[in-house]
Formats: structure tokens, C-alpha cells, sequence
């Protein structure tokens, strides 16, 4: 993907006017912010903002970046936020291979010196088997048959 191309987390602006700002250094101003950034930042494999975002209390040491996922859309399912403590709760649907899945998580957000960090999360995954005749789990306007189950 390209820095001219749409963003990944789906908002329809450019990346650059959109999660590029956060992936650049600009604080994100809400947890629905952060978490449409960090979904792009795994979307392009940016694991040193992955890491940065991450709170220290929960952060792993390292993140190898991940070739065989591809995030292909995210849906955005409710979003609140009271003083320095927020919650996002998401689908994102992925392909892995051939097969596509669907992470749901309601994500928790703390707001520390005027900084969103994600916490952690409550998640499930599970396959999702489209149709030949279903919209596409990509988000983009054509039938499963004639868009990424062409093979």
C-alpha cells in the first residue's frame, strides 16, 4: 500500500490524513483513534508503532512483523471514552491463505501524560466461510466468486 492510497482502517482518507499522522508521531485524540491506527499499523506491518502504542504494563518485548496475515476491513462496533479510560469494540476480518477469519475484540485504552495506550483486550476468533454469491469479506463492492475467491 502506498502513502497515497486510502487508509487502511477503512475512515475513506488518504493514510497520510488519517492513521499516517499517528504512525508519524501525532498523538491520537481518542481510543477510537489510536485503535483504527494501530489496526492500520498491523495492516502495513509497522511494529515499532504497534510496540509504541502498546502500555508498558502490557506491552510484549518484541513483535516479528506478520508476511501471511492481511487485514482486509474493519468495522467499528462501539466506542466511549471517560476521562483518561476507553473502550473499543471492533471486527476485523482477515486472510490468512485462502481462508478468511473475523477477530472481535473490545479493546480497553488508558490515557497517560495527555497519550492513548492500548491495554488489552478481549478477543475471539473465528473462520469465516463467504459464499460464492456473498459480498466480499475485503469491503469492497463485488460477489466473493468474482473478487478474492477467484483464487
Amino acid at each position: 500500500m502506498l502513502p497515497s492510497d486510502g487508509c487502511p482502517c477503512g475512515s475513506g482518507l488518504p493514510l497520510a490524513e488519517c492513521c499516517g499522522r499517528h504512525h508519524a508521531g501525532e498523538p491520537a485524540p481518542t481510543p477510537q483513534a489510536l485503535m483504527r491506527s494501530r489496526y492500520s499499523a498491523f495492516a502495513l506491518n509497522l511494529t515499532d508503532y504497534l510496540l509504541a502504542s502498546w502500555h508498558p504494563d502490557t506491552r510484549p518485548a518484541s513483535l516479528l512483523p506478520d508476511e501471511t496475515t492481511r487485514w482486509v476491513a474493519l468495522e467499528i462496533l462501539e466506542s466511549s471514552e471517560e476521562v483518561d479510560e476507553g473502550v473499543v469494540h471492533f471486527r476485523a476480518t482477515f486472510r490468512e491463505g485462502r481462508r478468511f477469519f473475523v477477530l472481535e475484540e473490545r479493546s480497553r485504552f488508558l490515557r497517560e501524560r495527555g497519550r492513548w495506550f492500548y491495554r488489552d483486550g478481549d478477543s475471539t476468533i473465528a473462520r469465516l466461510k463467504p459464499g460464492r454469491n456473498d459480498p466480499c469479506p475485503c469491503g469492497r463492492p463485488r460477489k466473493f466468486k468474482s473478487c478474492c475467491g477467484r483464487g
